[in-house]
């Protein structure tokens, strides 16, 4: 089933948000994933926490749906690609090298976040562009963490952004992806990792949420 995506505009640009936690920039042909934190699985069982094993499995079967649909050039991860040293774990990372190998035409740029620093840097082998923010491609300054750049709008991760939805007797977080007047901010890609901000949306802030394999916008 072909996930559903919905087609915005962001600062006079178009942009479509996918319901599996990413943004594509038709124009550019850029598609962009925040927070993918590959091997989170891995860190805690390393660290005596008994997880279940497969994240990284979903997050690159997403990945290979997103870029059979959108057809990208170009794969910008928004920082923390890596969730910690002990994401170089060999499951891990010939998990990466077999998808890396499916797409080898594929350029890949990290924006280095956070976790990837702390982290330390993949093998030389999966050919993925180490790059410092903001970089800027087209309309776009490229971020980790939310900031305003003079002459540019921000895309950015970071935060984790969900939103709460309740009825008068339950409630529920959702992903969303939320755009300001110059920064916007996508949900964590990573299938095994939290939500931290759930408060209601600022002034002139456009908020989508990620419902039930559907993007839906917040009127």
């Amino acid at each position: 089933m072909k996930p559903a995506s919905l087609a915005i505009e962001i600062a006079g640009h178009p942009l479509v948000l996918s319901s599996l936690r990413a943004c594509f920039d038709p124009v550019q042909r850029c598609l962009f994933v925040a927070d993918a934190h590959f091997g989170k699985d891995a860190v805690f069982r390393a660290r005596g926490i008994p997880v279940p094993i497969g994240s990284t499995a979903d997050n690159l079967m997403r990945l290979d749906i997103l870029i059979a649909g959108f057809e990208p050039v170009v794969l910008v991860f928004l920082g923390d690609l890596l969730h910690a040293r002990e994401s170089h774990a060999a499951e891990t990372l010939d998990a990466l090298h077999d998808w890396r190998a499916r797409h080898a035409d594929l350029r890949l740029v990290l924006v280095e976040g956070n976790h990837d620093r702390h982290a330390g840097a993949l093998p030389d082998t999966l050919g993925i562009e180490y790059v410092k923010e903001p970089w800027r491609m087209g309309p776009w300054a490229l971020c980790h963490h939310p900031q305003r750049v003079n002459g540019a709008y921000a895309l950015a991760g970071h935060l984790h952004p969900v939103y709460r939805i309740a009825t008068r007797t339950d409630s529920v977080r959702v992903p969303c992806f939320r755009f300001g007047t110059d920064c916007g901010v996508l949900p964590a890609f990573g299938s095994f990792t939290g939500g931290s901000r759930d408060e209601g949306r600022v002034a002139g802030e456009k908020v989508f949420l990620v419902v039930q394999e559907r993007v839906i916008g917040l009127r």
